[in-house]
């Protein structure tokens, strides 16, 4: 029996059969199941020749017909999902910089049977005494920027950070822009504004292109991220 069989198998015996009978013309749990696999897949990169990482964070954003529907089983949905992102991950062999999470979200805009699959790297740092420690476990070898307790480690030769749907990095602030700036990872690391609408800044000066260095403070709209070296 498959990962996604044995997914569908836990959820319905867990539930009774319920969700067969409360979603044959929503959105079917096994669908965003198949659509975290997909996710994965597309957007694990290759850290080194031991580690083939993809993200650990995952939000659906649901139509409000089919969030609704889904709320009476949230909780369950919520962790077989986050169960089957390590199943996954350990079938194929792929590292979580983090702890795996999925939540359940609901977007407005969506109709019914329609979903969106937003995903990210992202690591808990539960003190700024265990910040080091916590990055160099997860992530020793990956530059990374952290904010709010949290880290993001910079996986990818280029790193979007914004308030859309295809950044790598989403800032959940009306003052960021869809596209807001890029990381570009080399030798220097380099910070890039992407003609945002109310600028990026760095040490607290607006920027188009600089150079970032160990403990440089980026601001995408009033949040504010510090860049960690690897």
């Amino acid at each position: 029996m498959g990962l996604l069989e044995r997914f569908e198998d836990s959820l319905d015996r867990l539930v009774n059969g319920a969700f067969a009978r409360a979603f044959k013309s929503e959105v079917q749990p096994v669908e965003i199941a198949s659509a975290i696999q997909r996710e994965m897949d597309d957007r694990s990169v290759i850290i080194d020749r031991q580690r083939t990482a993809c993200p650990n964070v995952f939000q659906i954003e649901l139509s409000q017909h089919d969030f609704e529907r889904l709320t009476t089983y949230r909780e369950t949905l919520e962790g077989e999902l986050t169960a089957l992102v390590t199943a996954y991950a350990g079938e194929q062999r792929y590292t979580l910089l983090g702890a795996a999470q999925v939540t359940l979200d609901v977007d407005d805009e969506l109709d019914t049977g329609i979903f969106r699959v937003r995903s990210e790297s992202r690591v808990k740092i539960a003190t700024e005494d265990q910040a080091a420690e916590t990055a160099a476990d997860v992530s020793r070898d990956q530059p990374r920027l952290e904010a709010g307790g949290l880290a993001y480690p910079l996986v990818h030769a280029i790193t979007r950070l914004g308030r859309g749907s295809e950044v790598d990095i989403r800032i959940d602030d009306p003052g960021a822009s869809r596209n807001h700036c890029e990381i570009v990872l080399g030798d220097p690391v380099v910070i890039r504004d992407l003609n945002s609408t109310n600028g990026t800044l760095v040490n607290g000066e607006a920027i188009t292109q600089v150079n970032l260095q160990d403990g440089s403070q980026i601001q995408v709209g009033t949040t504010l991220l510090v860049y960690r070296t690897a």
